[in-house]
């Protein structure tokens, strides 16, 4: 691998960026590939970029359809879980997620709420969400849970996330409190987007404790995580 090329995957990596080297095995040529872009020695038809870029967000590698000896490798960030509100919920699912591979922030200005002693081990920000989500940046390997019940947080998270590549974004609520929220954000310019929402969060499993529904929730955002969300099943409404 040349310096150049892992320089950028360096610097990509810290900035979260996902990328795809592809290299021919026959004489060593790269080919390097974010979302937009392709650089370095090894030119790539149209078809091979394309099955290249589908692994930015599997974060797969593999050899490619092709006779030419093509393996791709990806760089893709590693997955992350932003909760907002510091609730028992967040509780249960903060050490869930983060026992299935996920950097888990709670978000919560609420400091009565988002305490150490309520969340041993688990990273927190009293920010407020929208300064939080501003700063720790939202991209297609993270995930955004909006749990407070309250508006003036939940809405907020769900103006900056809906419009980003986030992959699964899911909001507490039962049906009502739900058409509400859809609403206020139809009011802020956002209904063409709100179809992103799952709400009432999680998948359908029948359970109502704080712990059944981090179960249902994180089930959920796997889910579509790895097939899609035309996959994701519907959900249990939640009061």
């Amino acid at each position: 691998m040349k310096a150049a090329i892992l320089d950028r995957i360096t610097a990509a990596r810290r900035a979260r960026q996902p990328l795809v080297l592809v290299t021919r095995l026959a004489d060593g040529a790269q080919c390097l590939l974010d979302a937009a872009t392709a650089a370095g020695s090894l030119s790539l038809p149209a078809v091979q970029a394309a099955e290249a870029r589908s692994l930015l967000s599997s974060g797969r590698s593999t050899r490619l359809n092709c006779d030419e000896g093509l393996f791709a490798r990806a760089y893709v960030p590693s997955p992350r879980l932003l909760i907002v509100g510091a609730v028992h919920i967040a509780q249960a699912l903060a050490p869930m997620a983060a026992s299935a591979g996920y950097e888990v922030i709670v978000i919560d200005p609420r400091g009565a709420f988002a305490s150490p002693e309520r969340f041993p081990g688990v990273k927190l920000t009293d920010e407020w969400p929208d300064e939080a989500l501003t700063r720790l940046g939202l991209d297609a390997a993270t995930a955004l849970v909006a749990l407070s019940h309250d508006p003036k947080l939940d809405d907020p998270a769900l103006e900056l996330a809906l419009p980003s590549t986030v992959f699964y974004i899911g909001a507490l609520g039962s049906r009502r409190t739900h058409e509400k929220r859809l609403e206020r954000l139809r009011a802020a310019g956002l209904g063409e987007l709100t179809g992103r929402i799952h709400s009432p969060i999680g998948i359908d499993l029948g359970g109502r404790a704080p712990a059944e529904i981090a179960v249902s929730i994180l089930a959920e955002l796997i889910q579509v995580r790895y097939r899609g969300e035309h996959a994701a099943s519907g959900a249990a409404t939640r009061a």
